[in-house]
């Protein structure tokens, strides 16, 4: 019984110690992320080869352990053959909101983090001379990312995380709708400065 006892205390102890880190942690901070991206399935038949992208992304901390995140993002990927031809780009641009849950490692630098967001982006299609054939238009996907934040002073945090999009849209080309679904996983490195 007195084992139970202590690790409680011990716990508790813990979690108020996280609890006043995040109090006094900044609510407002910046991030820029940049992501190698892997498709998880064929795009229409075309099968993508490696991404890459960015994404900048603001947050507002309104509760000890809870922001809201919105921002920016763009993923680029390239087939060698698909539906619209030979060496053509297909790229995810658009917009990102939702909350994020962080807490604290124990008394370390660390924290680790959960996202969930809704995406409104939407996929064009480019020719090998860089000119946008096809789009779907805006729509609505999601997205899930996990990582860490490794705090490297005052201020500035390190966050490597992995991240999941989905998105889906139609699009016409030559006379013929395309279904497009996007499904992809990205390791990311992101860079965070809170004021």
């Amino acid at each position: 019984m007195k084992t139970k006892g202590f690790i409680t205390v011990i716990a508790l102890a813990l979690l108020s110690l996280s609890s006043f880190a995040q109090e006094n942690e900044s609510r407002f901070g910046v991030e820029l992320n940049g992501e190698v991206s892997i498709v998880s399935s064929e795009l229409n038949g075309a099968n993508l080869n490696t991404g890459l992208g960015f994404e900048t992304i603001f947050q507002y901390r309104f509760m000890p352990f809870t922001s809201v995140y919105g921002g920016w993002g763009y993923t680029h990927f390239n087939a060698n053959e698909s539906f619209a031809g030979s060496d053509i780009d297909f790229e995810q641009t658009g917009y990102i909101l939702g909350l994020q849950f962080k807490n604290s490692i124990a008394e370390s630098p660390l924290s680790y983090f959960v996202r969930g967001g809704l995406l409104y982006s939407h996929i064009e299609v480019e020719n090998n001379a860089g000119e946008i054939i096809s789009d779907t238009g805006h729509g609505v996907g999601f997205q899930v990312v996990g990582g860490l934040e490794v705090a490297l002073g005052k201020d500035w945090s390190l966050a490597p995380s992995l991240k999941f999009n989905s998105l889906s849209g139609e699009t016409e080309l030559d006379g013929v709708n395309h279904q497009l679904d996007l499904r992809y996983v990205s390791a990311r490195i992101g860079i965070i400065k809170r004021f």
